[in-house]
């Protein structure tokens, strides 16, 4: 039998996946070996179905065969991983073949020794075939993921070669020369950057990645002007200084950006993510509502110590000299509040345990309420402070009266005003970054934090470059370059005041509930050599008019993506793919409500069209997961799932060739975002009708699967189909099932073909 040379094979579950693409590429082939595997033998097996099993088989052979292929090109390209991916290919061809084999008509339909004729006799060689090829693929897919990390890597340390090259360089000429190349290969790392963030599976590191090319976006235009200022004022002191801190900052962004893709630790991770008021209210929270199940999951001295800790970093709040003496009074009172109840929580607790009460006491349960209540009140009091502080900030900042008078200051090279103003200025940052740590405090989520410190961090490092490039000004007040650099410095200011403004109604909207924490595609990449017809299109906004005509489908939208939100809260396994999916069709859908109204992180309408297509591409991977669910289905049930995933995909694709067609003129463009928008209603709109009948029939399959004698009936059910017959009907029409294009264009995707 073909089995024989995957004998000695087990499934390498060592292997963690950690990107979206590598994920993705597996999920078909999964899905193609399950039906295999878990196919039942019958008394009765008609020819149809034995052939739509050999189909299946033999899909999964050929697809294997050309996925090999170009893991063997790639191999050939990266010659340090040439034996390693070797082997891996070797092993996923050999599992391929034998899954043929075993899936072979003419060896299938022989007859066994009890008279029935079964599609398969050596399951014990497919169950061993197919945890070869899925342990061999998926080696395959990490070590092409390893040659993207090396891509990275190689590009970083060119962009450093020529950084390095730029700090040094002492003509404008030669500046001139150097920055052209730096720019080219910031653009490459920008590219591969953005790809590797939003494939990124963990948000933390999605978070850290967005800030440290944040970073490298801004300082790229700091760096232009700081340099030529340099150069034309070689022997001021404040254009050196202004011009180091830049450089500085590149080389930390471009080493955190190492930091996330290597996985290195370095000695200041610890410093990325302190412990926040919220975890710590979370954690107490925890361990008092645990008390109703297990008396003893704690201890009363703990949880005591949690509270104390907890109290005692809200000295952050009280100690600050810009929290007023009522606002300090009442985070005092709530405290206070918080203490009694939990003294009266340990108090019934002590007094359950002493009388051997198995579960919590009435006693007991008022005391946790009591206690929840306490720390939730806390948590709004703080919430209230550090939301009312940015907000007053954000509204007495948004004049910009210290960097007016600073460049005015500069422009008539009055030093005495340029230090008088300065120290307003170091005043405001100084209230922005302790600003930033209170909201980094109650923001709710680990990403929203990591975005509360690299705000807190971007105003303490812009606040004094912009003081040294005033006094720049000051001392060479007739200086164009440097009245262009303060300008530079000035704009970055701004726009860090406005991503906290965004930042804010981010953490309004965890607090309240609403979609704030689900920031799956918050992050949009840069459009790249993927998205080449996003190149030639221009960017614009949409005015005050097209926002009120807009205004009605927008509001559709909101309340279908919050409808979405509300069905698949129903579902039991939240972690099951069509739950998972439609929560990011519904995050989607409504960023593109929030452009509607002028507000969130689509600023244009390539932005808009971008998230159209991200959008698309996520519906398309919601049918296949609903293709994939109604294979388990009898034909009755599935009918109703196929009928309006097939809509679904109709739509999806509309949505995905509308994005993508060019448009010119405000005319066509705005018709191009009106069609974009009714499309995604009518996506949102079918998936809203979808959730309640899969979810209905999940629960039915799933019950039905705990019961043997419903899987006997399933066994014996002579009409039904099997999921077989709808798998090989996937394959056959070759679309999100394990072929080769799914394959090749996930591997595009992880930018493994480009050098061909």
């Amino acid at each position: 039998m073909a089995s024989s040379p995957c004998g000695n094979s087990n499934f390498d579950s060592g292997l963690e996946i950690k990107t979206r693409s590598v994920e993705q590429t597996l999920i078909p082939l999964v899905s193609q070996i399950t039906t295999l595997i878990n196919h039942k033998d019958r008394p009765k097996k008609s020819e149809r179905t034995s052939a739509a099993i050999h189909r299946v088989g033999q899909a999964v052979s050929v697809a294997v065969g050309r996925f090999v292929a170009v893991g063997e090109a790639i191999a050939s390209e990266n010659q340090e991983l040439k034996d390693e991916m070797g082997q891996a290919c070797f092993e996923a061809r050999r599992a391929g073949d034998a899954i043929a084999q075993l899936t072979d008509v003419g060896s299938a339909m022989q007859p066994q020794t009890d008279g029935r004729v079964t599609v398969f006799s050596d399951r014990t060689g497919m169950v061993k075939a197919a945890r070869l090829l899925l342990s061999s693929v998926t080696k395959v897919l990490v070590l092409a993921d390893r040659i993207v990390i090396k891509q990275i890597i190689t590009s970083r340390n060119k962009v450093l070669v020529t950084l390095d090259k730029l700090e040094r360089v002492s003509t404008f000429q030669e500046f001139v020369q150097i920055f052209s190349q730096f720019g080219n290969e910031m653009v490459e790392f920008a590219h591969l950057t953005g790809d590797r963030q939003n494939d990124l599976k963990d948000e933390k590191k999605k978070a850290r990645m967005a800030a440290a090319r944040a970073v490298l976006e801004k300082c790229t235009m700091m760096l232009l002007t700081a340099s030529k200022t340099c150069l034309r004022h070689p022997d001021c002191e404040s254009a050196r200084i202004n011009k180091d801190a830049v450089f500085h900052r590149m080389r930390c962004a471009l080493e955190q950006v190492i930091e996330i893709v290597t996985e290195a630790r370095s000695c200041g991770e610890n410093k990325v993510l302190p412990t926040s008021i919220y975890n710590s209210i979370k954690d107490f929270k925890c361990s008092v509502e645990c008390l109703r199940e297990n008396l003893h999951s704690s201890t009363p001295q703990f949880v005591a110590g949690q509270l104390e800790t907890l109290v005692e970093r809200t000295e952050d709040f009280t100690d600050s000299p810009y929290t007023s003496h009522e606002q300090r009074q009442a985070i005092l009172g709530v405290c206070q509040l918080a203490r009694q109840e939990t003294q009266q929580l340990v108090h019934a607790w002590i007094e359950a345990q002493s009388v051997h009460a198995k579960e919590a006491t009435e006693e007991l349960e008022v005391a946790i309420l009591k206690t929840c209540q306490s720390i939730g009140d806390l948590r709004r009091e703080l919430h209230k402070v550090a939301v009312g502080r940015a907000s007053d900030l954000l509204k007495a900042h948004g004049e910009h009266l210290p960097l007016r008078a600073l460049k005015a200051a500069g422009a008539e090279g009055n030093l005495e005003a340029v230090a008088e103003y300065s120290r307003t200025l170091t005043e405001q940052k100084e209230q922005l970054v302790e600003t930033c740590r209170l909201l980094c405090h109650v923001s709710g989520t680990e990403p929203l934090e990591i975005t509360c410190i690299h705000a807190e961090e971007t105003f303490h490092v812009i606040g004094p470059q912009i003081i040294s490039a005033a006094q720049t000004l000051a001392l060479h007040p007739s200086s164009k370059i440097a009245k262009e650099n303060l300008e530079v410095f000035c704009e970055a200011w701004d726009s860090q005041l406005c991503d906290m403004a965004l930042l804010l109604k981010e953490i309004n909207d965890v607090f309240e509930g609403r979609r704030g924490d689900k920031r799956s595609y918050l992050s949009l990449p840069r459009p790249g050599k993927h998205s080449a017809n996003l190149k030639t299109a221009k960017a614009v906004k949409l005015d005050a008019e097209e926002q009120t005509s807009m205004a009605k489908l927008g509001l559709e939208l909101r309340l279908l993506s919050s409808d979405v939100d509300s069905e698949v809260e129903k579902w039991e396994e939240q972690e099951h793919d069509i739950v998972r999916q439609s929560q990011s069709l519904a995050s989607m859908a409504y960023n593109m409500y929030l452009f509607t109204r002028g507000e969130g992180l689509l600023k244009t309408t390539l932005d808009l069209f971008h998230q159209a297509e991200v959008l698309s591409e996520e519906g398309l991977q919601l049918c296949s997961s609903l293709r994939t669910f109604s294979s388990q289905l009898v034909d009755e049930e599935k009918s109703v799932v196929i009928t309006e995933t097939e809509k679904l995909v109709v739509l999806c694709q509309q949505l995905q060739m509308g994005a993508k067609t060019p448009v010119q003129g405000k005319t066509a463009t705005f018709q191009k975002v009106d069609s974009s928008i009714q499309t995604t209603r009518n996506i949102m709109t079918v998936v809203l009708s979808l959730l309640p009948i899969s979810n209905k029939l999940n629960k039915k399959h799933k019950s039905e699967r705990t019961s043997l004698s419903s899987l006997q009936d399933w066994g014996e059910r002579p009409d039904a189909s099997t999921p077989v017959k709808e798998e090989a009907a996937l394959s056959s029409k070759n679309t999100n099932g394990f072929g080769v294009k799914s394959l090749e264009q996930h591997l595009a995707g992880l930018n493994l073909l480009e050098s061909k």
